[in-house]
């Protein structure tokens, strides 16, 4: 097979080159899935000569809220029916709605490459030096593959302690927060055993459950003893319970963040720069994944490097496009470094979109 069939376009394209060979490679008939063929029919405007810019992508509609009803084999572009069958299906969280589906087989697995190297920047244990434990979503949701698959470049096993983050939320939902509570106690036992257990050096978990974590005295007394890495993700967190995790908490702990979704992938913390004024500065998959701080009321002009707007994302890869998507969340600009060459993405909170209603994030 040739090389233009499996990466259709990678990272050493020119910055005037990438965004044209993404628009060959989902509108031609031979490589493009026959969601987009078809779609391509109402646009108004030919994706072919006329979307030659990551700005260009403003002319299309914002198609993600098709997703959640959308046949998802529709979605999987005809330049990749000649591989080994590698697809799979994941769902988004839910959170504003019924679940977005999206399809992945190679691209998701390059951007979790990248990620681990980032990690390694941190310090985070790798080889030899431990096992993983994963404490949150698989099933439906890629973050648990995307974790697995970090311990595996490790060379170390991973270990899983599932949850639905939609009963949460559900429950929270409805006013059954002790029914919530219970969950995450349940949640937290069949993780103490583990870390009893097992050799444990690196713990995967959201804000809230390293929240409750911290206040079952065994528990806490278990990782501070023997984990070395903690990679948070899914919720946000404020910047004084971040030190409290760092300074008070986990000391002996290397604490790393990951923000993302089923949509746009994984954006991880950059190591921190002597000049940072946020504790966290996350970074997209350059040049797959593009996050704008934008203004809500005018979703395609973007905000100043230091100045908080509404996240608007993209994602071009060989198995799924993703034009310009408004997401739930508000966050800070920040300028790009030497070493990342993407604007970095700061304080993540949680955006209560046009409706006002407050948004629940529940423990995921």
């Amino acid at each position: 097979m040739s090389r233009h069939t499996t990466d259709p376009f990678t990272t050493d394209l020119g910055p005037d080159e990438f965004v044209p060979a993404a628009m060959r490679w989902h509108f031609s008939a031979e490589t493009g899935s026959p969601y987009w063929l078809k779609r391509a029919a109402d646009l108004g405007f030919d994706p072919l000569t006329d979307i030659r810019t990551w700005e260009d992508l403003d002319l299309f509609p914002d198609v993600s809220e098709e997703w959640r009803t959308l046949a998802v084999d529709d979605l999987i572009p005809a330049g990749t029916t000649a591989d080994p069958w590698e697809f799979q299906v994941f769902d988004s969280g839910g959170t504003t709605g019924s679940p977005k589906r999206i399809v992945e087989a190679r691209s998701r697995r390059n951007g979790v490459h990248w990620v681990s190297e980032v990690l390694a920047a941190h310090g985070i244990p790798g080889r030899g030096e431990g096992h993983w434990l994963h404490i949150g979503p698989t099933g439906p949701h890629i973050v648990g593959r995307s974790v697995g698959l970090l311990a595996q470049l490790r060379a170390t096993f991973c270990h899983y302690i599932d949850f639905d983050p939609r009963w949460v939320k559900s429950c929270v939902k409805q006013g059954r927060g002790e029914e919530a509570g219970r969950y995450v106690k349940h949640i937290l036992a069949q993780a103490g055993d583990v870390l009893a257990t097992q050799p444990v050096s690196v713990l995967f978990a959201t804000p809230p459950v390293l929240e409750a974590l911290c206040a079952d005295d065994a528990l806490l007394d278990l990782v501070q003893r023997k984990v070395r890495g903690i990679v948070w993700a899914g919720t946000s967190v404020s910047p004084e319970t971040l030190r409290a995790f760092e300074e008070e908490l986990f000391p002996n702990a290397t604490l790393v963040g990951l923000y993302g979704n089923t949509m746009m992938g994984i954006a991880p913390q950059r190591p921190r720069e002597t000049d940072d004024t946020h504790p966290c500065v996350f970074i997209p998959y350059h040049p797959y994944s593009r996050v704008k701080v934008v203004e809500p009321e005018q979703p395609t002009r973007e905000v100043a490097h230091g100045e908080r707007g509404q996240a608007r994302i993209s994602l071009l890869s060989r198995d799924l496009l993703v034009p310009w998507t408004l997401e739930r969340d508000s966050l800070v600009r920040v300028a790009p470094t030497t070493r990342y060459p993407q604007d970095g993405l700061a304080d993540i909170q949680v955006h209560s979109g046009e409706s006002g209603q407050s948004i629940i994030e529940g423990v995921y």
